[in-house]
């Protein structure tokens, strides 16, 4: 039985997460802030933490950098904010996906399995990495490793950047829509937003610094990593 945390300072919608939760046979933990959720995590493992980003305390993401120092547990937020920049800082803190109030219980319980799927199939550490380490000009990827190299210095990346470049990379040259890389790299079509894909590929291209210009964006449609293109060429010469 997996284990979910659910952290909200709201009783009501702490009630709703459960109620659904349990149906789908989640073993449930509650904490009413920051504070609480750090303190639970230390003396117990979860499976999949359920987040509220305003709460008395401790703040949701000042939380999650916590949990994340010591255990790499999925982190859904929920937040009343919605706007590109709060979805980014949300990211960039190590968080898995980004629900804004009011949402769709089964919405969210379908992130939870979506998110619980990846981390799962990232767990199991698959023999088969294709080539473990590529190098292109001065940008290096380790797909085993999980590290990338600009020019010698290691990359700070979030997690799903990480994700999103290895599959980019894995089909370099292709076109890839961002309904397919929703589906792929965060594991849900139907409830994905195309804005999610755009605003990591934005966070992954400042990470990429002067390589930035090897993923490039096909308009209508999605991206592509072709580090080959002239644009990259010309901005490298």
């Amino acid at each position: 039985m997996s284990k979910m945390l659910i952290v909200d300072d709201e009783e009501k919608i702490r009630a709703v997460v459960r109620e659904y939760a349990e149906f789908e046979e989640f073993e449930v933990t509650e904490a009413r802030d920051g504070m609480e959720a750090v303190t639970l995590c230390r003396e117990n493992d979860y499976d999949i933490i359920i987040m509220d980003v305003m709460m008395p305390r401790l703040d949701g993401y000042s939380a999650c950098k916590e949990i994340k120092k010591q255990k790499d547990i999925p982190v859904i937020m929920l937040s009343a904010r919605g706007e590109e920049y709060d979805k980014l800082f949300g990211f960039e803190t190590g968080i898995d996906d980004y629900v804004v109030k009011p949402f769709s219980p089964r919405e969210l319980m379908a992130r939870v399995r979506a998110v619980l799927a990846r981390s799962q199939a990232a767990a199991q550490s698959p023999a088969v990495l294709q080539q473990e380490r590529q190098v292109y000009g001065g940008l290096e990827i380790d797909l085993a490793g999980r590290e990338v190299y600009v020019d010698g210095v290691r990359a700070s990346m979030t997690p799903k950047e990480y994700d999103l470049l290895f599959y980019l990379v894995k089909n370099k040259g292709l076109a890839l829509s961002r309904d397919k890389l929703l589906e792929e790299v965060w594991g849900y079509d139907f409830f994905g937003d195309d804005r999610t894909v755009d605003t990591h590929i934005k966070m992954l291209r400042g990470s990429l610094g002067p390589y930035r210009t090897y993923i490039v964006t096909l308009r209508g449609m999605g991206y592509k990593f072709d580090p080959g293109n002239e644009s990259a060429s010309a901005a490298r010469s």
